[in-house]
């Protein structure tokens, strides 16, 4: 089925169909693209934003350490670093990207510390729309795939609830990728976020905890679950009724916060799991942060379906398809 190359694709299809209509509201998007949105790319290539842009940082940099065992924070922060960097310089890099990944680069850039150099404040969905490569990536534990998934969130975001966010999106991928039910997933993810709501790890983020004003690490990391909880709340009641044709964002939120853009992206799988267009679709054509909703709807369907449940045409329009194809071959 190709799980890994159709979650990897998916991302950016998803991303470059939300693309033009981030900064839409539902009025605009269909007087430009009719009542369904857009269905189809605008040109070819296919441009991206940096959300597909991160996302292959994150997901070139896990290749390289992971043909360097043992797979740990150590090894795998300076890469991270490096290729973050590598983008705040990339002159690609202008695709309206979030102030908080810039902020955070460029303080990375000048060799501060990453825990100094992250936004301690900072949730925004920069963090988890790029951790989908942690949760592909051949051979993690789940603890190296939490650690992960909140240590490439933190760099950047360093708010609990961006952490948080970051490991239930990856976990969604994994899970997915290894044959889960998509019915299950809501009740699954509620089980995660309650057995992890006081696990601090301290090995992947240090001393991240003592930049925030919590008394304690459990009390830090305890804010980002009890969010991620809440909107997994809303996910359920949507669920209970769920509406095809309306704005996602009215149920689960615009997304631009971590754990919004992780909801309502999953929340646009779910109205179409056997449908992968349909939900990248319903991704774009919303409110909200549009492709950062779409790319995660289209990662998770993509792991769900695989690369060929994707047009076929599409694998060779879209932007960056060589360095996708690439980290595809390396773990499918």
């Amino acid at each position: 089925m190709r799980r890994v190359s159709g979650s990897l694709f998916g991302l950016a299809y998803g991303d470059a169909l939300g693309a033009p209509t981030e900064f839409l509201n539902m009025k605009q998007i269909h007087e430009r693209f009719g009542q369904d949105g857009p269905r189809d790319f605008e040109r070819t290539p296919a441009l991206v934003t940096d959300d597909t842009q991160m996302a292959l940082a994150v997901a070139e940099g896990l290749v390289d350490a992971l043909r360097n065992p043992p797979f740990t924070a150590k090894l795998i922060t300076p890469m991270w670093r490096r290729r973050f960097v590598d983008w705040l310089h990339d002159p690609e890099n202008n695709r309206a990207p979030g102030n908080t990944c810039l902020r955070a680069c460029e303080r990375l850039d000048r060799g501060l510390p990453w825990e100094e150099a992250t936004q301690i404040g900072s949730k925004g969905c920069g963090a988890n729309m790029r951790v989908t490569p942690v949760g592909l990536a051949p051979g993690l534990t789940d603890d190296s795939l939490a650690g992960a998934s909140q240590l490439q969130a933190a760099l950047t975001h360093g708010h609990p609830t961006a952490l948080a966010a970051s490991e239930l999106t990856a976990f969604t991928t994994r899970w997915l990728a290894d044959g889960m039910a998509p019915a299950a997933l809501p009740a699954t993810l509620r089980e995660r976020a309650l057995a992890q709501r006081t696990v601090y790890r301290e090995d992947w983020l240090g001393a991240l905890w003592t930049h925030a004003q919590d008394a304690s690490p459990e009390a830090f990391i305890a804010r980002g679950w009890d969010d991620c909880l809440a909107v997994l709340d809303r996910l359920d009641a949507a669920l209970l009724h769920p509406d095809r044709t309306a704005d996602p964002c009215a149920a689960t939120g615009a997304g631009w916060i971590a754990e919004e853009a992780f909801a309502t992206g999953l929340y646009c799988f779910l109205l179409f799991p056997d449908d992968p267009v349909s939900a990248i679709w319903r991704g774009a054509a919303s409110s909200g942060d549009s492709d950062s909703i779409a790319c995660l709807a289209g990662a998770f369907a993509g792991a769900h379906q695989g690369m060929d449940a994707w047009p076929t045409e599409w694998s060779s329009q879209i932007e960056y398809s060589a360095r996708l194809q690439t980290i595809a071959k390396a773990w499918d």
